[in-house]
């Protein structure tokens, strides 16, 4: 759709020009377009320039990046301000780990988190806020007889990009956003897993809401990138170093570390530990980012398990 195009005009078809070469487009381009964009039936256009991206979101199948999974790495979205992270209360159950690695794939991209959390109707949200509660993280809760105005005045004017596990409500939610999306619902196994029931990454344009929130002089709704159902976030593009950053209720426990400190379990005299003791972080949070680091080193559990 063309940036001053209004919510109903027709969307443009375009191709690749082959002058881009191997240059990929990904959802969330800002492209220039020739040829005819009028939207007609058979019409097409040609992509001839991308714009240079203000933020690139990534992941890998894999943490290591001496595998071949961790050298495939994926553009999940370009140009995003805004990392919208699913998770449910219940059924499936929350899983922290996860959240931790999307909130350091965010980080590490310069996109603001937020963090939704669904089926609020089912469970309270208090564990997971607790295990956040140095982070000051944004958040949102969602029950299916929620109205979505918290949740709408947060996307106003953004691109946001929504990720989480199947089965965690995040195409229903899309579907009660965006009502014109029709992205496939799907079911919870009695395993607690959800079906993969969205197959590939689509923009929406949200609509506009009379009295709504302005942005930049404009009231504009803001978009919404809905992504297929992931079972892991793999980390094999973050640097050790910008690892920690996913974490930054840590980084000051690192002040007092020696130089070079891999901040391992036994890493001597690693300050971290003195400062998860002092009760100045929540030792599952150290646990969290050892996991990491453990699995960036091919040991420990894969991302599929967090």
């Amino acid at each position: 759709m063309l940036p001053d195009a209004g919510p109903d005009a027709p969307l443009v078809t375009a191709m690749r020009a082959r002058e881009l070469g191997r240059k990929s487009v990904v959802v969330g381009d800002r492209v220039g377009l020739v040829g005819d964009t009028s939207g007609a039936a058979g019409a097409l256009a040609r992509i001839v320039r991308i714009a240079e991206r203000t933020s690139v979101l990534r992941r890998t199948a894999d943490d290591d990046e001496t595998t071949a999974e961790g050298r495939l790495e994926r553009v999940v979205v370009a140009n995003a301000d805004q990392l919208v992270i699913v998770s449910a209360l219940a059924d499936p159950p929350p899983r922290t780990g996860f959240i931790d690695r999307c909130l350091v794939a965010a980080y590490d991209a310069d996109i603001e988190p937020l963090l939704c959390l669904t089926k609020a109707d089912l469970a309270g949200p208090e564990a997971v806020l607790d295990y956040y509660a140095e982070l000051e993280l944004p958040y949102v809760l969602i029950r299916p007889d929620s109205d979505l105005d918290a949740l709408r005045d947060l996307l106003a004017g953004r691109v946001s990009v929504m990720v989480g596990h199947s089965g965690v409500g995040k195409s229903t939610l899309v579907n009660r956003l965006v009502p014109d999306a029709a992205r496939a619902v799907g079911t919870v196994s009695a395993i607690g897993r959800g079906r993969h029931t969205s197959t590939s990454a689509v923009a929406l344009r949200l609509p506009r809401r009379p009295g709504g929130p302005t942005h930049g002089g404009n009231a504009d709704a803001g978009w919404i990138v809905d992504t297929p159902g992931v079972r892991s976030f793999g980390l094999a593009h973050v640097s050790a170093d910008s690892l920690l950053h996913g974490f930054p209720d840590l980084v000051e426990g690192t002040v007092d570390c020696p130089a070079n400190c891999p901040h391992t379990p036994d890493a001597p005299d690693c300050g971290l530990d003195a400062w998860v003791a002092a009760g100045k972080a929540d030792p599952r949070r150290l646990a969290s980012y050892r996991r990491l680091l453990a699995s960036r080193a091919g040991e420990g559990d894969p991302p599929a398990a967090a």
